[in-house]
Protein backbone atom coordinates (compact mmCIF):
# COMPACT_ATOMS: atom_id res chain seq x y z
CA UNK A 1 0.00 0.00 0.00
CA UNK A 2 1.27 3.38 -1.16
CA UNK A 3 1.24 5.92 1.99
CA UNK A 4 -0.02 8.96 1.48
CA UNK A 5 3.40 10.91 1.63
CA UNK A 6 4.10 9.12 -1.46
CA UNK A 7 1.12 10.02 -2.97
CA UNK A 8 1.31 14.07 -2.00
CA UNK A 9 3.38 16.87 -1.16
CA UNK A 10 2.61 18.57 1.78
CA UNK A 11 2.90 21.87 1.98
CA UNK A 12 3.06 24.02 5.13
CA UNK A 13 3.06 27.63 5.79
CA UNK A 14 2.72 30.69 3.62
CA UNK A 15 3.86 29.71 -0.57
CA UNK A 16 7.41 30.86 -1.95
CA UNK A 17 5.25 33.09 -4.21
CA UNK A 18 3.76 35.47 -1.20
CA UNK A 19 5.93 37.40 1.20
CA UNK A 20 3.81 36.99 4.11
CA UNK A 21 3.12 40.94 4.65
CA UNK A 22 -0.11 41.41 6.00
CA UNK A 23 -2.50 42.93 2.82
CA UNK A 24 -3.85 46.39 3.26
CA UNK A 25 -7.40 45.47 1.36
CA UNK A 26 -10.36 45.94 3.08
CA UNK A 27 -12.39 43.44 4.87
CA UNK A 28 -14.22 41.07 2.70
CA UNK A 29 -12.55 42.65 -0.72
CA UNK A 30 -12.05 40.08 -3.23
CA UNK A 31 -8.25 41.39 -4.33
CA UNK A 32 -6.93 39.49 -1.27
CA UNK A 33 -8.98 36.30 -3.00
CA UNK A 34 -7.37 37.05 -5.96
CA UNK A 35 -4.14 37.90 -4.53
CA UNK A 36 -4.04 34.11 -3.08
CA UNK A 37 -5.15 32.81 -6.46
CA UNK A 38 -2.65 34.43 -8.47
CA UNK A 39 0.76 33.22 -5.96
CA UNK A 40 -0.70 29.41 -5.84
CA UNK A 41 -1.09 29.24 -9.67
CA UNK A 42 2.65 30.67 -9.98
CA UNK A 43 3.58 28.17 -7.76
CA UNK A 44 1.82 25.51 -9.55
CA UNK A 45 3.64 26.52 -12.46
CA UNK A 46 7.14 27.23 -11.11
CA UNK A 47 6.84 30.48 -12.82
CA UNK A 48 8.13 32.81 -10.16
CA UNK A 49 11.70 33.10 -11.11
CA UNK A 50 10.71 34.56 -14.43
CA UNK A 51 7.55 36.09 -13.38
CA UNK A 52 7.06 40.21 -13.63
CA UNK A 53 4.04 41.54 -11.89
CA UNK A 54 3.04 45.30 -13.34
CA UNK A 55 2.13 47.30 -10.77
CA UNK A 56 -1.53 49.51 -12.18
CA UNK A 57 -2.44 52.62 -9.84
CA UNK A 58 -5.85 51.42 -7.73
CA UNK A 59 -6.41 49.19 -4.95
CA UNK A 60 -3.86 46.87 -6.46
CA UNK A 61 -1.16 49.81 -6.55
CA UNK A 62 0.46 47.92 -3.53
CA UNK A 63 0.24 43.87 -4.95
CA UNK A 64 3.86 43.69 -5.44
CA UNK A 65 4.56 43.99 -1.64
CA UNK A 66 2.46 40.63 -1.25
CA UNK A 67 3.46 38.64 -4.32
CA UNK A 68 6.90 37.82 -4.24
CA UNK A 69 7.79 38.00 -7.63
CA UNK A 70 9.89 41.31 -9.91
CA UNK A 71 7.50 44.34 -10.18
CA UNK A 72 7.30 47.14 -12.31
CA UNK A 73 5.36 50.31 -11.54
CA UNK A 74 3.50 51.73 -14.38
CA UNK A 75 1.50 55.24 -14.60
CA UNK A 76 -2.03 55.26 -14.12
CA UNK A 77 -4.04 53.18 -17.25
CA UNK A 78 -0.34 52.04 -18.97
CA UNK A 79 0.02 48.99 -17.55
CA UNK A 80 -0.84 47.06 -20.84
CA UNK A 81 1.85 49.02 -22.58
CA UNK A 82 4.77 48.81 -20.29
CA UNK A 83 3.74 44.95 -19.84
CA UNK A 84 3.88 44.99 -24.39
CA UNK A 85 7.34 46.58 -23.78
CA UNK A 86 8.83 44.26 -21.00
CA UNK A 87 7.18 41.30 -23.08
CA UNK A 88 8.70 41.95 -26.22
CA UNK A 89 12.37 42.82 -24.91
CA UNK A 90 12.06 39.42 -22.50
CA UNK A 91 9.72 37.01 -24.36
CA UNK A 92 10.52 34.23 -22.01
CA UNK A 93 9.08 36.18 -18.88
CA UNK A 94 5.63 35.57 -17.73
CA UNK A 95 4.03 39.17 -17.36
CA UNK A 96 0.84 40.29 -15.59
CA UNK A 97 -0.90 43.39 -14.29
CA UNK A 98 -3.89 43.40 -12.15
CA UNK A 99 -6.08 46.42 -13.13
CA UNK A 100 -9.55 48.15 -11.48
CA UNK A 101 -12.29 49.11 -13.73
CA UNK A 102 -11.43 52.39 -13.29
CA UNK A 103 -8.00 52.04 -14.18
CA UNK A 104 -8.50 49.72 -17.00
CA UNK A 105 -12.08 50.75 -18.35
CA UNK A 106 -11.32 55.17 -17.75
CA UNK A 107 -8.30 56.06 -18.41
CA UNK A 108 -6.42 53.52 -19.67
CA UNK A 109 -9.27 51.83 -22.27
CA UNK A 110 -7.24 52.64 -25.22
CA UNK A 111 -4.34 50.90 -23.91
CA UNK A 112 -6.41 47.71 -22.82
CA UNK A 113 -7.76 47.62 -26.57
CA UNK A 114 -4.57 48.30 -28.35
CA UNK A 115 -2.89 45.62 -26.54
CA UNK A 116 -5.72 43.44 -26.76
CA UNK A 117 -6.13 43.98 -30.81
CA UNK A 118 -2.16 43.15 -31.21
CA UNK A 119 -2.63 40.25 -29.38
CA UNK A 120 0.33 41.20 -27.07
CA UNK A 121 1.28 37.41 -24.90
CA UNK A 122 0.36 38.97 -21.83
CA UNK A 123 -1.90 38.43 -19.42
CA UNK A 124 -4.46 41.25 -17.22
CA UNK A 125 -6.77 40.56 -14.30
CA UNK A 126 -9.49 43.12 -14.24
CA UNK A 127 -11.14 43.34 -11.32
CA UNK A 128 -14.59 44.94 -11.84
CA UNK A 129 -16.29 46.56 -8.07
CA UNK A 130 -18.14 48.92 -9.72
CA UNK A 131 -16.80 52.10 -8.34
CA UNK A 132 -13.25 53.83 -8.09
CA UNK A 133 -12.25 51.90 -4.18
CA UNK A 134 -8.95 53.49 -3.71
CA UNK A 135 -9.61 57.37 -5.02
CA UNK A 136 -13.00 58.17 -3.27
CA UNK A 137 -15.98 55.69 -4.37
CA UNK A 138 -16.70 57.97 -7.28
CA UNK A 139 -19.06 56.14 -10.43
CA UNK A 140 -17.15 54.00 -12.53
CA UNK A 141 -17.26 53.14 -16.34
CA UNK A 142 -19.02 49.62 -14.85
CA UNK A 143 -21.12 51.09 -12.58
CA UNK A 144 -24.67 50.27 -12.10
CA UNK A 145 -27.90 52.16 -13.15
CA UNK A 146 -29.07 53.91 -9.64
CA UNK A 147 -25.87 53.03 -7.83
CA UNK A 148 -24.82 56.04 -5.15
CA UNK A 149 -21.45 56.88 -5.37
CA UNK A 150 -19.35 60.43 -4.73
CA UNK A 151 -19.96 61.80 -8.12
CA UNK A 152 -24.25 60.17 -8.26
CA UNK A 153 -25.35 61.41 -4.99
CA UNK A 154 -28.93 60.44 -6.26
CA UNK A 155 -27.59 57.26 -8.12
CA UNK A 156 -26.35 56.56 -12.00
CA UNK A 157 -28.62 57.91 -13.91
CA UNK A 158 -27.91 56.20 -17.72
CA UNK A 159 -29.30 59.30 -19.88
CA UNK A 160 -26.58 61.34 -18.53
CA UNK A 161 -23.80 58.89 -18.05
CA UNK A 162 -24.60 56.12 -20.55
CA UNK A 163 -25.20 52.41 -19.66
CA UNK A 164 -22.43 50.39 -18.07
CA UNK A 165 -19.41 49.57 -19.70
CA UNK A 166 -18.95 46.03 -20.34
CA UNK A 167 -15.16 45.22 -20.59
CA UNK A 168 -14.75 41.61 -21.26
CA UNK A 169 -17.70 41.74 -24.77
CA UNK A 170 -15.44 44.70 -25.69
CA UNK A 171 -12.24 42.92 -25.53
CA UNK A 172 -13.90 39.41 -26.82
CA UNK A 173 -14.99 41.55 -29.61
CA UNK A 174 -11.57 41.72 -31.51
CA UNK A 175 -9.74 39.42 -33.19
CA UNK A 176 -6.57 39.34 -30.81
CA UNK A 177 -7.24 38.28 -28.15
CA UNK A 178 -6.55 34.42 -27.07
CA UNK A 179 -8.59 33.93 -23.95
CA UNK A 180 -11.52 36.02 -22.34
CA UNK A 181 -13.60 34.89 -19.26
CA UNK A 182 -15.00 36.62 -16.85
CA UNK A 183 -15.68 35.25 -13.18
CA UNK A 184 -18.09 36.11 -10.27
CA UNK A 185 -15.59 36.39 -7.44
CA UNK A 186 -17.75 36.96 -4.49
CA UNK A 187 -18.94 34.18 -1.90
CA UNK A 188 -22.65 33.89 -3.20
CA UNK A 189 -25.89 33.61 -0.45
CA UNK A 190 -28.66 30.57 -1.27
CA UNK A 191 -31.97 30.68 -0.69
CA UNK A 192 -33.27 30.79 2.80
CA UNK A 193 -31.65 29.35 4.86
CA UNK A 194 -29.16 31.76 4.02
CA UNK A 195 -25.80 30.26 3.03
CA UNK A 196 -22.70 31.20 0.79
CA UNK A 197 -20.86 29.14 -1.16
CA UNK A 198 -17.07 29.80 -2.74
CA UNK A 199 -17.84 28.09 -6.10
CA UNK A 200 -16.51 31.39 -7.69
CA UNK A 201 -13.10 31.13 -6.31
CA UNK A 202 -12.86 27.82 -7.44
CA UNK A 203 -13.46 29.09 -10.91
CA UNK A 204 -11.17 31.97 -10.71
CA UNK A 205 -8.04 29.80 -9.42
CA UNK A 206 -8.90 27.97 -12.95
CA UNK A 207 -9.40 31.17 -15.16
CA UNK A 208 -6.21 32.23 -13.42
CA UNK A 209 -4.04 29.36 -14.17
CA UNK A 210 -5.46 29.19 -17.44
CA UNK A 211 -4.61 32.46 -18.37
CA UNK A 212 -0.65 32.26 -18.06
CA UNK A 213 -0.90 28.77 -19.77
CA UNK A 214 -2.22 30.99 -22.17
CA UNK A 215 0.46 33.46 -22.44
CA UNK A 216 3.02 31.03 -22.23
CA UNK A 217 1.56 30.17 -26.01
CA UNK A 218 2.19 33.05 -27.21
CA UNK A 219 -1.81 34.56 -26.89
CA UNK A 220 -2.94 37.85 -24.93
CA UNK A 221 -5.49 36.59 -21.91
CA UNK A 222 -8.27 38.82 -20.31
CA UNK A 223 -9.87 37.76 -16.90
CA UNK A 224 -12.31 39.68 -15.66
CA UNK A 225 -13.59 39.60 -11.71
CA UNK A 226 -16.56 40.62 -10.59
CA UNK A 227 -16.05 41.89 -7.01
CA UNK A 228 -17.56 43.48 -4.04
CA UNK A 229 -16.40 47.12 -2.45
CA UNK A 230 -18.21 47.10 0.59
CA UNK A 231 -16.65 50.30 1.90
CA UNK A 232 -17.88 52.87 -0.83
CA UNK A 233 -20.81 50.70 -1.68
CA UNK A 234 -21.82 51.71 2.05
CA UNK A 235 -22.70 48.14 2.85
CA UNK A 236 -21.38 45.34 5.73
CA UNK A 237 -19.40 42.54 4.00
CA UNK A 238 -22.25 40.30 3.76
CA UNK A 239 -25.07 42.95 1.91
CA UNK A 240 -22.25 43.55 -0.31
CA UNK A 241 -22.56 40.07 -1.20
CA UNK A 242 -25.80 40.03 -1.28
CA UNK A 243 -25.89 43.06 -3.95
CA UNK A 244 -23.03 41.67 -6.01
CA UNK A 245 -24.79 38.75 -6.99
CA UNK A 246 -28.50 40.82 -7.15
CA UNK A 247 -27.19 43.50 -8.95
CA UNK A 248 -23.72 42.43 -10.27
CA UNK A 249 -24.05 39.19 -11.84
CA UNK A 250 -27.21 39.69 -14.13
CA UNK A 251 -25.20 42.51 -15.23
CA UNK A 252 -22.14 41.31 -15.49
CA UNK A 253 -22.55 37.33 -15.93
CA UNK A 254 -19.90 35.03 -15.79
CA UNK A 255 -18.87 33.09 -18.57
CA UNK A 256 -16.19 32.65 -21.47
CA UNK A 257 -16.21 34.63 -24.15
CA UNK A 258 -13.11 32.98 -25.95
CA UNK A 259 -10.74 30.35 -25.69
CA UNK A 260 -8.47 29.76 -28.74
CA UNK A 261 -6.00 27.73 -27.42
CA UNK A 262 -8.77 25.03 -25.74
CA UNK A 263 -7.41 25.47 -22.51
CA UNK A 264 -11.19 25.01 -20.67
CA UNK A 265 -11.71 22.23 -22.59
CA UNK A 266 -8.78 19.99 -20.56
Amino acid sequence: MIGAQELYETKLGPLPTLTGKPTHYCAGCEHGTLTRLIASALEDLGARERTVLVSSVGCSVLAHEYLNVDAVQAPHGRAPAVMAGIKRVRPDLLVFSIQGDGDAASIGLLELLYAANRGEPITIFLVNNAIYGMTGGQMAPTTPEGMVTTTTPFGRDLHQTGPPLDASKLVASLEGPAYVKRVFLPVTPTPSPEFFNARGALEGARAVRHAFEVQQKGGFAFVEFVSTCSVNWKLSVLESKRYAAKVLAPLFPAGLYRDRFGVEAR
